[in-house]
């Protein structure tokens, strides 16, 4: 069975046009084509990763100060008043392929903070014993 070819790494090869905006050795970032607002880039790393946990460590710090810099410049260069900044992992990841989100924003923009409904905690244990397992999962 075939796999299907990657969209961003298609674009990072340049066998598929994208409007780039930023070129680095270990990351390129390119506008959306389905944007939330213009200016809405995807920071992707070169390699093919689907994940943020399967980035090599030692792309992790140079990813996100590509992603300062490209929050900086879409601020600074579109007047934006500040930036959404995310990504996701499997869930909601339209392409498999790591990629952050940096997205202008502005005051009353009609973008309410994130896209799901929220889920608070039943109660004070409960919010402890997830505490608790994720201090048991970071200590592996």
């Amino acid at each position: 069975m075939a796999t299907k070819p990657c969209v961003f790494c298609n674009i990072v090869r340049g066998s598929m046009p994208a409007h780039v905006v930023l070129d680095e050795p270990h990351a390129m970032a390119f506008l959306d084509h389905r944007p939330l607002f213009p200016g809405h880039c995807l920071l992707v790393p070169r390699g093919h990763v689907e994940v943020l946990t399967e980035l090599p460590a030692e792309l992790v710090g140079p990813l996100f100060t590509s992603a300062q810099r490209l929050a900086r410049a879409v601020e600074a260069s579109l007047g934006a008043e500040g930036t959404f900044v995310a990504m996701n992992n499997r869930v909601s990841q339209s392409v498999p392929h790591l990629h952050v989100h940096v997205v202008p924003r502005r005051k009353k923009d009609g973008l309410k903070g994130f896209f799901w409904p929220r889920h608070p905690y039943a109660n004070e244990g409960e919010m402890i014993a997830v505490k608790e397992a994720l201090l048991a999962g970071l200590s592996v």
